[in-house]
């Protein structure tokens, strides 16, 4: 008797064993397909900007609208970083992804359209 109830314990935990390994591969599925498409969202954005022309005269009227309070209205910077050379530091995508992320406090994200990302950079290019 001993043997059997043990056994059938046994199978028991097993059981249970793979339910748990089941639910930790069902979750760690789920965060890997958010992840994708998350990443996969941005990626169209980056490329649907970067197929784009930008304008430097609308990128400046951007920039001064909404980036002078912290790079100055040089670009020379006050709280945020000097801009001028920035697209020889950084390139194109990692811009965007600044720009839009606010990867670095206290930068703010920016949610922006992708043709006035595209004048942003061109503003930006021009600052070399």
């Amino acid at each position: 008797m001993t043997t059997s109830s043990s056994s059938a314990a046994e199978k028991k935990i097993k059981l249970e064993i793979w339910k748990m390994v089941l639910i930790v591969l069902l979750v760690a599925f789920i965060i890997f397909v958010l992840i994708y498409l998350k990443n996969h969202e941005s990626n169209q954005y980056i490329l649907k900007t970067l197929e784009l022309e930008g304008s430097v005269k609308d990128g400046n009227a951007l920039f001064k609208t909404n980036c002078v309070g912290c790079h100055g209205i040089t670009a020379r910077g006050l709280v945020g970083p000097d801009l001028h050379s920035i697209t020889q530091s950084f390139n194109d995508k990692e811009i965007i992804k600044q720009v839009t992320g606010g990867l670095t406090p206290p930068m703010p994200s920016f949610e922006i359209d992708p043709q006035n990302m595209a004048n942003l950079l061109k503003y930006l290019h021009s600052l070399d």
